[in-house]
This record gives C-alpha cells, structure tokens and sequence, in this order.
C-alpha cells in the first residue's frame, strides 16, 4: 500500500474533511482530559461507527491511544453482535480510520494486521511515526513487518496533512499549557 502526503493547499471532499473533524473534536476532548490531543473516528459506508480520543494519562496505560480506543469500542460491539473471527476480519476491511496525527509504530502495525481499509491523517508525527515518518507500516511489504517475522500484515491505503494546521495547533497548546 502506499502513503500519500498532502501538498500544501489540496483540497480534500467535504466527506473527509467532515470526518476529520470530528476527530479533532475528539482530540479537543482529550485536552481537556489533559491528555496528548489526539482523536480518531472510524468510519464505515460514510458512517462513523466508533470514537476514540488518548486516555494513556487516564488509565495510566500508555497503550490507550485513540486508535486503540475506537477499536475498543468497536470489538464490544462486533462481539455483544455475535459476530465471528471472520466477519470481524471483513468489517475491519471495509473501515476507514481518521486520525489527527499520524498513527505511531504500535498503532500502524496493529492496524496493518488487523487489515484496515485506510487511514487519513493530520499531521505527520516525527518522532513515532508508522505510516511513513519513521516507519512505513502501512505498507504490506514493509522491511520491517517482513524482519519481524510478522507475516500477517496486510497494509492499508494512508494520506496525511488533512487539517494538520488544526491537529498541530492543539498539540502546540497542551505545551503551552504545560507547567514547567
């Protein structure tokens, strides 16, 4: 698969830029939570079906990002459903995932197994990134999913820099907040 960074002044559909909202929606949630500012909804048939916004802070588990959370939510649904391993497997395919910051290491590769259709992104996130700041994830042929004997990765479509200035100026006030 491969990762596609906006260029500067693109214009997305009023569909994706919809959806990315409210996934800054759910990062502005998590500020207020004095949480890292980050949001993620996960969209099916132009449908949001799950929210998740980072609660590591919350419950002391730095695993809790927002991708983690929507999924979360999406697991207890799909379950309390009756729905089995492989009709999971085949919801999850057809999902698309918006997220404003680009998924870490830990979340791109769980995304990637679990077989996403796509994921959209704000702003790119140097220090952790999966989907092609640091790591490519995304992609099923990833040196990296391959060196870890990972053969189950399937990879997933992803584009970034949809409202990465709205993503960054959040990220940018949790440090200005921030007490020394």
């Amino acid at each position: 698969m491969e990762t596609d960074n906006a260029a500067p002044g693109e214009r997305f559909s009023p569909e994706v830029l919809g959806f990315m909202q409210l996934a800054i929606d759910q990062a502005k949630l998590a500020l207020d939570s004095l949480e890292v500012p980050v949001g993620c909804v996960i969209v099916e048939d132009g449908n949001v079906i799950a929210a998740g916004r980072n609660r590591t802070n919350e419950m002391r588990n730095a695993t809790r990002h927002a991708e983690m959370e929507a999924l979360d939510v999406l697991l207890v649904q799909w379950q309390r459903s009756g729905f089995s391993a492989a009709e999971v497997a085949e919801k999850f395919s057809m999902c698309s995932f918006y997220v404003t910051c680009e998924p870490c290491i830990m979340c791109a590769a769980a995304l990637s197994i679990i077989g996403v259709k796509e994921v959209y992104y704000g702003c790119a996130n140097d220090k952790f990134g999966g989907c092609g700041s640091i790591l490519s994830l995304n992609s099923s042929s990833s040196e990296a999913c391959i060196s870890s004997g990972n053969s189950g990765s399937k990879g997933f479509k992803s584009c970034g820099g949809i409202m990465a200035s709205e993503a960054i100026s959040l990220l940018r006030y949790l440090l200005w907040t921030r007490k020394p």
